[in-house]
Order: C-alpha cells, then structure tokens, then sequence
C-alpha cells in the first residue's frame, strides 16, 4: 500500500498475523514494514504510519543521506582507505612507489576483490556447517545496491567493498546470504535463523546503513 506523508509517497509492506499489536520497521535501505494483527483495516494502518509520520520521515531521510557518495579518494601515500573496519593508508595496503593514480585504483580495487573472495570464501566454509547448506558457487561483484545475493540455484554473489567492514559484519551478510538458501523470502522464519546464528545481526544490518556510503573508492 501507499501513504502520503507531507507530500512524500511512502510505500508500505504490511505483513498480518497473530500479533497483538502493530508495528512499524524500517530497514537499513528504507523498506518500510508494518507488522499488523489480523484483521487490522487499512485504515488504522494509515492511522499509525500519520501518527509517527515524522519520525518516519526522519528516518527515511537519513538513510538516504548515509548513502550519498562523499568525495573522492586521495591516492597517494597520506590517502587512507578502510580494510576490514579500520583506516589503513594506501601504501599499507598496496605497493604505491611510482605508480600513477589510474594504476593505483586499478590495483586498490583488485586488492579488494581479491580480499572478499578469501575472507567470503573462509566464512562460508564456518558458516554453511552450522547451517547445513551447501552453497554451488562464490562470486565476487561491484554493486551500489546490494552487499550479498542469493540466486534460486545457491550461487552467491558478495560486493568487494564488503572487505572494508569488520569482519564480524561481513560474517553477518555471509549468514544473511547462506539463510537464502532455504528461505528466499524475508519472512519470519529467515530472521529466526539470522537470528539463531547471530542474535545481534541488527547491530549489523545498522553499521552497513550508517557506514555504507564510507565504503567505497
């Protein structure tokens, strides 16, 4: 459904069940969820949204602010850049001596790759035991919209600049990804098995939308 807050159109997800009140979740990338009891009618739905329409609006908007690209990097020898959730400066990273700045992005962003499909491919291992899944393949991709993907067949896909977070938010996009595999639905009983393995994945899902727009060359 759609709702119309100071002139702005928010679409809205609403999922029924046996709840006893509603509630209202907004995720990382600005979907909106209302989780409503059974036969709760639109208009109470519309009724809620009004009602903290601002704060909504607050929300929506930071998340869209937290993912505006900043300036560009500086690639010389005091240009830093973040691996695994900490500044490094480009030299400890890559070797730098006499190479112009073409040559240093091109070498940066295959540091990065390179990196993620190690560190993807070792957390996957760890992960897809205690989950019991058997992932086909790994690939490493350059995205502005997504962290991970999960395709119908088990191929997952992780974005490269997910080598600059720590490493216990790229293990929480890894289980996010392996729980696709038997729940291809954000429903309820995938976020009980995100949950089972990482309780504080929220804690996660939060880094990612504030530190996102960091994350980058």
């Amino acid at each position: 459904m759609k709702v119309t807050i100071e002139n702005e159109i928010l679409k809205i997800n609403v999922q029924y069940s046996s709840r006893k009140k509603l509630s209202i979740h907004i995720d990382p990338f600005g979907f909106i969820t209302v989780k409503a009891p059974k036969g709760t009618s639109e208009e109470q739905i519309v009724s809620a949204i009004d009602s903290n329409g601002k704060q909504i609006l607050a929300k929506i908007h930071e998340i869209v602010a937290a993912r505006e690209i900043p300036k560009a990097r500086e690639y010389h020898t005091k240009g830093k850049f973040l691996y695994l959730g900490k500044e490094h400066f480009l030299h400890e990273l890559i070797e730098i001596n006499g190479l112009d700045e073409e040559t240093l992005k091109r070498n940066l962003k295959r540091f990065y790759i390179n990196s993620c499909k190690a560190i993807t491919a070792e957390r996957v291992k760890v992960y897809q035991k205690q989950l019991k899944v058997n992932p086909k393949m790994i690939e490493i991709v350059e995205s502005k919209a997504k962290w991970g993907s999960c395709s119908s067949d088990r191929n997952l896909t992780f974005n490269y600049r997910l080598a600059m977070a720590p490493i216990e938010v790229i293990d929480y996009v890894v289980i996010h990804e392996l729980c696709h595999i038997h729940h291809m639905n954000h429903d309820r009983s995938f976020w009980r098995r995100v949950g089972s393995i990482m309780p504080d994945y929220k804690e996660k899902e939060e880094y990612l939308a504030r530190n996102g727009h960091l994350m980058y060359l």
